[in-house]
């Protein structure tokens, strides 16, 4: 996938209900990232905004991954939840040591805060992205309304980040909360997943879409063709997007990004077609 001028990916890899859809039907938890790497250039990386992984399991993400591969993982909730990302040197440092071994698989960390943190902490925030190590590139989500609602607070903030060098994570969620709440994770993602204008600001070199899709597949198309329109145009400005594709249950997600990777092939020359599924033989049957 080297010649993919953009990165796509889930928000995970550990989806047990994709063996036999995506993963073959024998794939054991331990090869399910070796497995998913071979499809998907990328991941969100959510896990780590649970735990700080173990140096072991570290070394068995290395081991799973090709070179071209990256992670962008969530800076852990304990920092950006609990802590309001104040008083956390050291568990900043403890989380970016223990991830250093994937070298140049780590690709943007992610900044992702809760609603809670308003237009008033943006010094906090300010405070936070200076103190972290340049080695690395960041990139921040917000929730508080007042930062889409207000001008001034908007342009605020993206001063702040082009300054600082961050992406600033770009949520879509029209999708998910057009779907009827028919099942129960629809009806959790409509709990959990905000619903803010969706805005196009790109404060550095490798935008981001968080996409919550529709659970039925073929409802993301009025968002998906208009985003694959907006990856080309970013990637014609000289930038390097990346694409996480949600879904409620996030069964139906390497299906989307095959058919997104068709809408940006049909606007732009010489991206390669996403590898086959790893279920897929060459004969087209599951392995």
């Amino acid at each position: 996938m080297e010649s993919q001028p953009y990165y796509i990916g889930a928000p995970l890899w550990a989806l047990k209900e994709w063996k036999g859809q995506f993963f073959t039907k024998t794939a054991k938890p331990a090869e399910f990232l070796q497995q998913y790497a071979q499809f998907f250039n990328a991941v969100e990386g959510n896990t780590t905004f649970y735990s700080v992984p173990s140096e072991k399991m570290v070394a068995r993400w290395l081991e799973s991954t090709p070179d071209t591969f990256r992670f962008s993982f969530k800076f852990p909730r304990t920092i950006s939840h609990y802590q309001k990302l104040q008083h956390c040197d050291a568990e900043v440092t403890e989380f970016l040591k223990r991830l250093a071994p994937l070298g140049e698989r780590l690709n943007n960390f992610m900044i992702q805060l809760p609603g809670s943190f308003s237009p008033a902490m943006l010094g906090v925030l300010e405070q936070f992205l200076r103190k972290l190590p340049k080695e690395y590139g960041y990139s921040v989500e917000v929730r508080h309304a007042d930062f889409f609602t207000q001008p001034s607070v908007r342009e605020q903030y993206n001063t702040l980040l082009r300054e600082l060098g961050a992406d600033r994570v770009i949520f879509e969620s029209r999708p998910v909360h057009a779907a009827p709440a028919l099942d129960q994770p629809t009806r959790e993602a409509h709990e959990r997943k905000p619903r803010l204008p969706v805005q196009l600001d790109t404060t550095a070199g490798a935008p981001i879409l968080r996409y919550i899709g529709h659970p039925v597949a073929e409802e993301n198309a009025k968002w998906l063709e208009p985003w694959a329109a907006q990856t080309v145009r970013w990637i014609e400005a000289g930038l390097t997007p990346r694409i996480f594709l949600h879904t409620p249950d996030n069964q139906q997600v390497p299906a989307l990004a095959r058919t997104f990777n068709t809408y940006v092939q049909a606007r732009l020359g010489g991206v390669a077609d996403l590898p086959s599924f790893p279920c897929e033989s060459k004969s087209g049957l599951l392995l």
